[in-house]
């Protein structure tokens, strides 16, 4: 079986699913790898994972073309996605236009559900947060951590809490099933991230690799990276 071999933040996760089987219809070559938090992801480039082709944040893939282990000439942005709230399905809206209601939000709810704070685009950015409100202390206790944004907005989705919330990449709510986009994080707490894509120095398939860019950041696919929770791209 022909594979080619992904790391990804776990923001690309849907809409490179999404493509899979247009992809392998293509080149005959199926996708296989992990998806989570960048940090993590690129660490395992770093120590040897066998890899073809990496979707990352552009600043990280930036790193990783001076450090040589990706082909900088490879590197195309597949668009931007923002750190938003998460709700279980049915549960009522956050509101939140200001940093006064997303502060009232997350001292109201009992469980906020998160990606690994130390190594994950959204994580990172919540830990920030929640320092700029001055609430950091007050619901770390309350913080539900997981590896990524999908498995945390997994266990959202499953959580016996009264008032639980999440807050991760708007891309990683939109693929889960059992919880609602409930709307980006408001003027001064916000985040957008550009993501792309580029080939490995190591290879084993450049050419595989480049027809997953391609069909990644082609024109045809802007409705559907549009519907994955990419806000903007090279369009």
């Amino acid at each position: 079986m022909s594979t080619l071999n992904i790391l990804s933040g776990g923001a690309a996760h849907g809409l490179v699913g999404s493509l899979a089987s247009a992809f392998k219809a293509e080149t005959g070559f199926d996708i296989a790898g992990e998806f989570g938090a960048v940090g993590v992801m690129a660490d395992k480039l770093r120590k040897g994972t066998p890899t073809d082709i990496v979707i990352l944040t552009a600043a990280l893939l930036a790193r990783l073309a001076e450090e040589k282990l990706v082909v900088a000439a490879t590197i195309s942005d597949v668009g931007l996605v923002e750190t938003a709230l998460a709700i279980r399905t049915g549960d009522p809206q956050a509101a939140v236009s200001d940093a006064a209601d997303l502060r009232e939000v997350l001292l109201a709810s009992d469980a906020i559900y998160v990606p690994d704070t130390k190594a994950s685009t959204a994580g990172i950015h919540v830990a920030n947060v929640l320092q700029q409100l001055g609430i950091a202390d007050v619901v770390a206790a309350r913080l539900r951590i997981f590896p990524n944004g999908a498995t945390a907005m997994r266990e959202l989705a499953a959580s016996d809490a009264q008032r639980p919330i999440g807050c991760t990449q708007s891309t990683e709510i939109i693929s889960t099933h059992g919880v609602t986009l409930s709307g980006a994080l408001p003027p001064g707490c916000e985040l957008a991230t550009m993501y792309a894509a580029g080939i490995t120095v190591a290879a084993a398939h450049p050419q595989q690799a480049q027809d997953l860019i391609d069909l990644l950041t082609g024109a045809g696919q802007h409705e559907q990276r549009k519907r994955a929770g990419f806000i903007s791209d090279r369009d």
